[in-house]
């Protein structure tokens, strides 16, 4: 997630909305923490005001400028809702959101249905007898979004991005990563601990006895955890060749004895298929001894836990409560977010891009549009001008390098075309009938793609959503219109230098490395996973990506915690090249050359004061300890100073010197880009 914008208007205010629903004016000065120097902690420096002032909120792990701005979000989604659920015209989008919103929010009729709708899903579970008939109840699962066992989707062939394909990878874990299950520190053994007690707490509240319910988590954790033992670890992940393993699917059942795969994958509804795409090889060499080793009662309540795990906000309240519980020690949340909060979530999973087409009516100007479009073309010409003058890196590299920026994508704002969820019919009888037929909708939606052309207009976020991405199989970067939310201010309003910090160097930086990160430079410029680097050049980004691994590496967040530099590498890397593209970029602006100070701030500074702003967040312990585990992205602070400690225009702009806490000797300075 992305941090908010702010302003350097005459006052260089900025506006953030508070928990109450009003928006407290914050002079630019007050978010900084005038006790700590800019040289010896920039993030602490730049935005150790603010947090000081503004304490996570209860219901919430983390705070900072992008939930503040996804708190705008959600009220704004909200008003939307509330006037869709009144709606009585003919328009189908505006019906079908209001039909959800209302049957979601009838929680008196929830609670009075009980298990009523859950029930034949139950049944059919509890029906089984034996290891197909699991097999085929864990596809039924699959196909209404349920993630049993192992994952099964179907994306762009990673070697060919002109063609789908299906993949198979490891999963089925009820814990957030594979670490969970085996490390041993307090705070990891502690969680295994409640999250077996949740597993049984689910399984009483279904009806089952309390003492069997415990031993049957017991042995639902030994599947876990076996499943977990032959399961990489986030750091091998990232390998896109390691991870791609195409073959005739005759030759991958020869995996499994135990399960016929022609026939399981009629059942997710796939046919007539002649390959597959493996991600973890051993994973699904172990999976004969893990399911024989597990009874088929176990089995069974497996499959239970996991359906009702996956609907627990649509059925009645204790079984939210019940997962609140568990997950608390995750977030770190002391409270529940409140309810409409909750069903707005279920919403986007649902329906976001169907209630997206209403958002962009409402709240993104066309001004706005061409704003970041015109910036985004900057960013790309200043990447260009850097590439070609890498000393690094030989001249046909240079060349294939290149091609590949120039043919990058970008899309910003909202899809041109939208999809069709004419389909997809919402009823009146229940909230979790909804999730499931919303689920069902996308899993059809998204497995009927197979032996069709790839379809490279589509969107893979909502335009409500407060992100970005870029996608290296369609070689496009893709912001959505809410990435660019500064509540309480007008897009023309905002200063440029502070907008080339944070637009040009955190989104729009950011994301066109990616381009050429650890994995995204093994894809070429239409997206086919294929080698086109030189020995040289490729032994060359590898030396300079050790250095990015070894400074994130010595990183110690939390004690006995440190940053995976290794899983973290490709956002790193995109960090310290979006900051020195933006640089590039910004030098070419008027904003730059007029040299104006304002309220006391040169350009260059508010630029990095401005990227700072993007990544103002603090953090519960309990949360920072799992994002370190299980996310690929540094904590935030890290996001700052780790870059900053690279960039010589930063020790320029601050006289950053040997002995502050900024500084690294200009022999680690990582420079890649």
């Amino acid at each position: 997630m992305k941090g908010i914008l702010f302003s350097c208007c005459i006052l260089l205010i900025i506006s953030c909305k508070s928990k109450n629903g009003k928006f407290n004016q914050l002079a630019f000065e007050e978010n900084i923490d005038s006790t700590v120097l800019p040289v010896n902690d920039f993030f602490d420096h730049a935005n150790g005001g603010w947090i000081k002032k503004n304490p996570i909120p209860s219901d919430e792990s983390s705070w900072g400028i992008g939930y503040v701005v996804a708190d705008e979000i959600q009220n704004r989604m909200k008003k939307i809702n509330e006037a869709a659920a009144s709606y009585d015209g003919p328009d189908p989008i505006r019906k079908k959101i209001g039909t959800f919103w209302r049957v979601a929010s009838d929680s008196a009729k929830i609670e009075k249905q009980g298990l009523q709708f859950l029930q034949p899903y139950l049944d059919t579970i509890n029906n089984c007898t034996d290891l197909p008939s699991i097999i085929n109840a864990a596809g039924a699962l699959q196909r209404i979004g349920v993630g049993v066992f192992f994952n099964c989707y179907v994306g762009q062939d990673d070697k060919v991005s002109s063609k789908y394909a299906l993949f198979l990878r490891q999963g089925g874990l009820g814990m957030p990563d594979r670490d969970y299950y085996f490390n041993q520190d307090s705070a990891t053994v502690h969680i295994r601990t409640a999250y077996a007690q949740h597993v049984a707490n689910v399984l009483t509240l279904l009806g089952g006895n309390k003492d069997t319910s415990f031993r049957h988590a017991r042995s639902i954790f030994t599947l876990e955890t076996r499943l977990a033992m032959y399961s990489r670890k986030l750091a091998d992940l990232r390998d896109p060749y390691s991870n791609y393993n195409k073959m005739p699917l005759g030759e991958f059942q020869t995996f499994n004895k135990s399960i016929d795969w022609k026939h399981f994958l009629s059942e997710v509804g796939v046919a007539n298929i002649d390959s597959v795409i493996i991600g973890q090889p051993e994973f699904f060499k172990s999976l004969d001894a893990s399911l024989a080793a597990t009874s088929i009662n176990v089995l069974k309540k497996y499959l239970i836990y996991h359906l009702v795990s996956e609907f627990s906000e649509a059925l009645p309240e204790k079984f939210g409560v019940e997962s609140f519980s568990y997950t608390k020690l995750l977030s770190g949340a002391k409270e529940r977010k409140p309810r409409w909060k909750r069903i707005y979530s279920q919403e986007e999973g649902a329906m976001g891009e169907l209630i997206g087409q209403l958002y962009v009516k409402e709240y993104f100007k066309e001004s706005s549009k061409k704003r970041y479009e015109q910036m985004a073309v900057e960013i790309t010409d200043a990447y260009r001008e850097r590439m070609q003058n890498l000393t690094w890196m030989t001249d046909s590299t240079k060349q294939k390098a290149i091609a590949k920026l120039d043919a990058i994508k970008r899309k910003i704002g909202y899809p041109d075309k939208w999809k069709d969820f004419s389909t997809m019919h919402i009823g009146h009888e229940s909230f979790f009938q909804n999730m499931v037929i919303a689920n069902r909708w996308w899993h059809s939606y998204n497995f009927n793609k197979l032996g069709k052309p790839v379809d490279k207009s589509e969107w893979g976020m909502y335009p409500q959503t407060y992100n970005a991405y870029y996608d290296p199989s369609n070689n496009e970067m893709v912001f959505p219109a809410a990435a660019f939310i500064v509540p309480g201010y007008n897009d023309e309003d905002l200063d440029e230098a502070v907008m080339y910090g944070y637009a040009g160097a955190s989104y729009f930086g950011h994301e066109i490395t990616h381009g050429f990160d650890d994995q995204g430079r093994l894809y070429d410029a239409v997206g086919n996973l294929h080698n086109w680097w030189t020995a040289h050049d490729s032994a060359a980004f590898a030396q300079r990506a050790k250095l990015i691994i070894e400074q994130f590496n010595q990183y110690e967040p939390l004690p006995g915690y440190h940053i995976n530099g290794e899983a973290t590498q490709g956002e790193n890397i995109a960090d310290l090249g979006g900051i020195e593209i933006g640089i590039t970029a910004f030098k070419k602006s008027d904003a730059f050359k007029e040299n104006k100070i304002i309220h006391g701030f040169t350009p260059m500074q508010r630029f990095f004061m401005g990227y700072a702003l993007s990544w103002l967040y603090e953090i519960r312990p309990e949360r920072l300890r799992s994002q370190l585990m299980t996310d690929v992205h540094s904590p935030a602070k890290y996001r700052v100073n780790g870059p900053f400690g690279n960039v010589d225009e930063f020790y320029k702009t601050y006289n950053v010197q040997p002995g502050d806490g900024m500084y690294r000797p200009d022999s680690l300075r990582v420079r890649i880009w």
